[in-house]
């Protein structure tokens, strides 16, 4: 990771193809270096940071004046900084018998911080919790008794949690987990503290810069969807060909431990939603044989979403894998333990993560633990069923290349797709679609669950949703739409995002046949889109195009007098 002089060097040059971010910092302790390490570090993630900096310890003015400069400058991301320093010259001030509210008093103001910005700005909310000071008034004895500041403390960042649970705006980034881990003397240096007010050193803004650019990313739906592995002195030791399958290192003995956690780790990541692929230079059915019959293997066939082992070169076996998937090379992960093959995938996929992974696999988790590889800003009981529809996914690929003709494999497929508004059940996974969908999403407007919720009770908007399911399985909700009442004659596509696992099935003409009657039976003339291009939604340029729409003046226009319904094979089922 680059130190703090570097990331400073980011922000000189222009950047023009960098992503543009309007944030607002507001913080109770010195945040003028932790500016220059955010548009530092944000240059590294594809960002150029427009930061308005609060002046010091301003939270409260700034927030709960209606006519404030933080409302003028009408940020999209507000992050609030309130110190674990500050807090306990707070509780230093407070009587003895007031000290156990003090994490409560904090919530308190934390939620009224919340509503009082939700009430002006549509916005998501960093905060960053509190890293522990333990100022040693009652020794391990703080750990009994609740009025202990370190115990306020650990009570509040537990209450934080709590709270970020039931606000969907409010997101926490864990500088308390940074502190753990790099340790208070180098997150803190006293010194700097009693001469600038600054609690954070120069030494740990990097981290704390690529902790918060983590979570700003995922809000901008870039994150990693898919960890493909190497098996050979990867996923467990010694080499399957040679070794044979009763002589590799697996298990809780020696070596074996190493690797056994690591699958821990995998496995995990698979019960979250991340897709796991193997890519291994290996006969297939011999490394198949380990995944079906080692007794202490704890990765099992129906946890990998796609298996492919053979002779091939992994830069070609890795492209196979992203054609079954239909994700973007960039939301990939390659984990292998040979620098050759690292680096040969490095060169040869633009985009693609390649952890330079340690030598000794006893390391492997806790380097990748530090990575923070699968940052996340949502999720839904629906993501543990993904590794399934991916596998149908693949079994549907190989029944294609048996047909000669597409519309034949179409037919018999036989597809049904429940098409409903949007309701309590399906919000959650069309705020979380809204914030994955990269590829097929026509204007990429980001939406929260609250968000979601406003709209679908709104007589402004028209909303769908739509599932696929096939003679495979089912593949969930797969489609949102939104559409704006814009007049009485006109309504516009607000919303349009798809899965790209359910693409060249006809999806897109089914949908654009049950959002024509929609419309015509609401007595609507035209459908009115719009597609605004980003760095990877270039897939639905045409889109508009293609169905039918007419361009007029950067919008997509269709004549519903004119339109006659387009060939699909897919079953509507109306709720």
């Amino acid at each position: 990771m680059q130190n703090f002089t570097q990331l400073k060097k980011n922000i000189k040059p222009a950047h023009p193809d960098l992503e543009p971010v309007r944030i607002a910092l507001l913080g109770d302790t010195a945040t003028q270096f932790l500016v220059q390490a955010l548009q530092g570090m944000g240059v590294n993630y594809g960002f150029k940071l427009n930061i308005w900096e609060a002046e010091f310890d301003q939270i409260d003015r700034q927030i709960f004046d209606s006519s404030s400069e933080l409302y003028k400058f009408n940020p999209e991301i507000v992050i609030i900084f309130h110190s674990s320093h500050a807090l306990l010259k707070k509780y230093n001030k407070l009587k003895i018998d007031q000290y156990s509210k003090l994490s409560d008093d904090q919530i308190s103001l934390i939620t009224s911080i919340s509503d009082a910005i939700q009430e002006k700005l549509s916005v998501k909310i960093i905060y960053y919790n509190f890293p522990e000071i333990n100022d040693f008034i009652f020794g391990n004895f703080a750990n009994k008794i609740e009025s202990s500041f370190i115990f306020q403390l650990r009570k509040l960042n537990y209450q934080l949690m709590e709270l970020a649970i039931k606000r969907p705006e409010l997101y926490i980034c864990d500088l308390s987990s940074v502190q753990n881990k790099a340790g208070k003397d180098i997150m803190f240096q006293p010194s700097v503290y009693i001469n600038t007010e600054m609690v954070l050193s120069i030494d740990i803004l990097p981290e704390v810069s690529a902790k918060t650019l983590d979570l700003i990313s995922a809000m901008h739906g870039k994150f990693k969807k898919c960890l493909i592995v190497d098996l050979d002195n990867t996923l467990w030791g010694g080499i399957i060909g040679d070794d044979g399958i009763e002589n590799i290192q697996i298990g809780n003995l020696g070596i074996g431990k190493a690797f056994t956690e690591f699958q821990y780790w995998i496995k995990k990541l698979k019960n979250r939603g991340i897709l796991i692929a193997v890519c291994s230079k290996n006969t297939e059915s011999t490394a198949m044989e380990v995944f079906e019959k080692h007794p202490d293997m704890v990765l099992r066939p129906e946890d990998i979403a796609v298996f492919t082992a053979n002779w091939n070169n992994k830069v070609d076996n890795i492209k196979h894998i992203q054609s079954i998937l239909q994700i973007a090379f960039d939301s990939m992960v390659f984990i292998d333990d040979s620098p050759f093959e690292r680096n040969m995938v490095r060169e040869n996929i633009p985009g693609i993560t390649v952890p330079e992974l340690p030598e000794d696999p006893a390391d492997y988790l806790e380097y990748l633990y530090s990575l923070n590889l699968f940052e996340t800003i949502s999720w839904s009981n629906e993501d543990a069923e993904r590794t399934k529809q991916y596998q149908t996914e693949a079994n549907r690929s190989v029944m294609q290349k048996s047909f000669t003709n597409e519309e034949d494999f179409l037919k018999s497929l036989d597809m049904k797709s429940v098409i409903e508004s949007f309701n309590k059940y399906t919000v959650p996974r069309i705020a979380q679609l809204s914030q994955r969908s990269n590829q097929f999403n026509l204007r990429t407007t980001r939406y929260t669950e609250t968000e979601v919720e406003i709209i679908s009770k709104s007589a402004d908007y028209i909303t769908l949703s739509f599932t696929l399911s096939d003679k495979f399985g089912d593949n969930g909700l797969i489609c949102a739409i939104i559409l704006k009442k814009e007049n009485a004659t006109t309504l516009f596509i607000d919303t349009w995002f798809m899965s790209c696992r359910v693409l060249k099935r006809g999806v897109e003409n089914f949908v654009l046949n049950t959002l024509s009657g929609v419309a015509r039976e609401k007595e609507f003339t035209y459908l009115k889109g719009e597609y605004i291009p980003t760095s990877k939604n270039e897939m639905v340029k045409y889109h508009y195009e293609n169905l039918g729409f007419t361009t007029k003046e950067n919008y997509w226009l269709l004549n519903l007098q004119e339109f006659s319904e387009k060939t699909c094979f897919i079953k509507p089922i109306i709720k």
